[in-house]
């Protein structure tokens, strides 16, 4: 049985029949998620003692979507006239072929399909959407980002960086007086941005005495036992653990130094993370909706996998890195030496990315996906955008939404 969206199946008739690049956004009469009796069954269906992320299948889809119901949030806010994207239909995206176990599906029949578990994508080329769909969500709703979230303090950290703020061959301590006599004292906010600080925090919720369970534990995104860290910022800065290597030579993967990256932006600023990427991003790209971050404790934003906002607005939020800049922002807010410094890669031996961004694609394209299924990705000189959010079937047996976007941006806009 294949699930069929009424208002995606609507959105998708119109971006085939559109015939006008100057065409305003389509959007489908309003229509309610669920009713009351679902939202509780599916509310009754919240794990309390594991892991909730880890639930897989149509629960985990709903999860996705209602992060905002289940945890405090704390918000992201918007400013000034919504910049309407228009739309220009690209009806060779939605024909690209997509394997499945039992053949080739056209790439709008496959995102409909049971092999799928696709909630929404939207691409955008040269600033006019070109591709949306919203097979198992209604547009209007705010998914969760995971680990997409990363690259927003790091983002903001580099316009920190090119004002003169911050100066990332200085230690963490510097900006973060606490640190001093903690473990990560001497790592360079460089470092921290390239995950190659020296201290072994990676990710790790099976291992209760590992440095990244305790810290999971103090920001919330974990079980919490009697003995559970209060908060993150104690816990960072007096966690008893040995360095494992010299700093700057390997690449280790972790929400703790992007929590890290967090508490600078704080102590720089003034702002909290909410409200520093209201400032910087969200304040001026015209953006439909407010954002926002879960906030399991204190208020405290799960900077490194908790950012929730629809899809619309997470492309305007990319297109700030393309040269269609302009149709959602009067300024260029991403300089042509913030992308160069994306676009060059990684050092040598460590993650060919920067600024928390992940793996910098072969065909040119800067991109960071997350738990579950939810990616955003960017070519800044093809002008292309595509965001998608999509989860996990319980058997793991569905076809993968990123990489049948992925072939689809090969195949459409080329692979170099």
């Amino acid at each position: 049985m294949r699930w069929y969206n009424a208002n995606a199946l609507g959105l998708l008739a119109l971006s085939l029949t559109a015939c006008s690049s100057e065409a305003e956004p389509q959007h489908a009469e309003y229509a309610p998620d669920e009713s009351q009796p679902s939202v509780i069954e599916h509310h009754r269906k919240i794990p309390a003692d594991e892991h909730w992320w880890n639930v897989r299948g149509p629960q985990m889809g709903w999860m996705h979507r209602h992060t905002q119901q289940m945890f405090p949030t704390v918000p992201v806010y918007r400013g000034g006239q919504v910049r309407n994207l228009k739309s220009s239909p690209m009806a060779e995206i939605a024909n690209v072929a997509i394997e499945t176990p039992d053949g080739p599906l056209p790439f709008a029949e496959f995102i409909e399909s049971d092999y799928a578990t696709t909630l929404g994508v939207v691409i955008v080329h040269k600033g006019e959407i070109a591709f949306e769909s919203y097979p198992r969500m209604q547009e209007y709703e705010k998914p969760i980002y995971w680990s997409v979230a990363k690259i927003l303090p790091g983002a903001i950290i580099r316009l920190l960086e090119e004002r003169g703020q911050v100066d990332i061959s200085k230690p963490i301590e510097f900006y973060v007086p606490r640190l001093a006599e903690s473990v990560h004292a001497g790592a360079t906010i460089e470092n921290l941005l390239d995950m190659a600080t020296g201290v072994d925090c990676a990710e790790n919720y099976e291992d209760p005495d590992s440095c990244y369970y305790r810290y999971s534990e103090a920001i919330g995104d974990n079980i919490r036992s009697e003995n559970a860290p209060d908060n993150p910022y104690d816990f960072m800065a007096t966690v008893e653990i040995e360095r494992t290597g010299e700093q700057g030579t390997k690449f280790v993967y972790s929400g703790a130094t992007n929590f890290l990256l967090m508490w600078l932006i704080e102590e720089v600023t003034g702002y909290t993370l909410p409200d520093a990427v209201s400032k910087e991003f969200w304040q001026h790209i015209g953006a439909e909706n407010d954002a926002a971050y879960i906030a399991y404790r204190y208020g405290i934003p799960l900077s490194h996998g908790g950012f929730i906002a629809n899809h619309r607005d997470m492309a305007r939020f990319g297109l700030l890195y393309t040269p269609s800049y302009n149709v959602v922002s009067d300024k260029k807010i991403i300089s042509d030496e913030h992308l160069q410094a994306l676009l060059k890669g990684g050092r040598p031996g460590l993650r060919n990315s920067r600024y928390q961004w992940g793996d910098l694609d072969e065909a040119g394209y800067i991109s960071h996906g997350g738990w579950g299924g939810q990616g955003l990705y960017i070519h800044p000189s093809k002008d292309i955008v595509a965001v998608f959010t999509s989860y996990t079937k319980q058997d793991f047996s569905e076809v993968s939404t990123q990489d049948a976007v992925l072939k689809v941006l090969h195949t459409v806009f080329g692979a170099e």
